[in-house]
């Protein structure tokens, strides 16, 4: 009952989407505005209203960075993968982080109270290498500050 609820409240909010319009993106963001993710149901919804593959949808869905396709954790670190952070050490933190929280990129904790995520460059490079703990700069770090950092937040109630 709860996915035919899901599936018709993603029809209303993609009803003005049409095939052919170049609506694809647009739609998902609606869904993941709505959702907080992109739920593997809701490929199926808007594939249908486009009339497109569920290939096409989901092939959208990863290629671009914004789009989650779990539901986000209650804490996300973004790990930044500009340049001025990897030369300033960010590919150890990257190794911390995943080590430490016990997961890769892209994904959550099994009691989804952390995640983490592929970040772009957001121009903050005085503080390279950096993560963002729910969006907000946390650096410079080294390889022992990510390791804190992740213990912090795992002690956090």
């Amino acid at each position: 009952m709860l996915e035919h609820e899901a599936t018709l409240e993603i029809q209303h909010l993609i009803a003005d989407c049409k095939p052919g319009d170049g609506d694809l993106l647009a739609a998902l963001h609606r869904v993941q505005h709505h959702f907080g993710y992109v739920p593997k149901m809701a490929m199926r919804v808007v594939a249908r209203q486009l009339r497109l593959s569920e290939a096409k949808v989901y092939g959208a869905a990863t290629f671009y960075s914004e789009f989650r396709l779990i539901p986000p954790p209650e804490t996300l670190i973004g790990w930044c993968s500009g340049p001025a952070c990897r030369i300033a050490g960010g590919d150890r933190i990257r190794k911390v982080l995943e080590t430490e929280l016990g997961i890769g990129m892209g994904e959550n904790t099994a009691d989804n109270r952390l995640g983490l995520n592929l970040a772009q460059c957001n121009g903050t490079c005085a503080h390279a290498a950096q993560v963002w703990v729910n969006g907000k700069v946390v650096g410079p770090l080294a390889a022992a500050d990510a390791v804190k950092l992740v213990r912090d937040l795992k002690e956090r109630p």
